[in-house]
């Protein structure tokens, strides 16, 4: 019997799902959620665990392969969590191991908040 344990995929709490800003002004609501979102990669730990699970090959990262970022363990998951809480990533523990990747829709709904509109 094997002790590897797939969690479902599940859409995370906050999303942001917003126009171009240079489109409407925000909402209350999609204020929130989104200064949740760059408060959370407001930290450069969690900006470069970010990238580094962005940018693993697969697009996922075991958090042995990503934990050295000049801080503790405890920290880097205090950082996770963090982004977790942001729905920047999702998580899935394999055995003692969890994987993290970042939610695609997130990473298109932050370009598409971020861009300009045509002319």
């Amino acid at each position: 019997m094997s002790n590897t344990q797939a969690l479902p995929m599940l859409e995370p709490e906050t999303v942001p799902c917003c126009p171009p800003m240079t489109e409407r002004a925000l909402t209350s609501e999609e204020a929130v959620r989104t200064a949740a979102m760059f408060k959370a990669l407001g930290d450069p730990v969690r900006l470069r665990l970010f990238s580094l699970v962005a940018s693993h090959e697969g697009g996922e990262a075991c958090v042995c392969d990503i934990s050295d970022v000049g801080v503790s363990q405890p920290t880097v998951s205090h950082h996770l969590k963090k982004l977790k809480e942001a729905g920047l990533l999702s998580s899935e523990r394999r055995g003692t191991w969890v994987y993290y990747r970042v939610e695609p829709s997130v990473v298109a709904a932050m370009g598409q908040l971020l861009r300009t509109t045509a002319a």
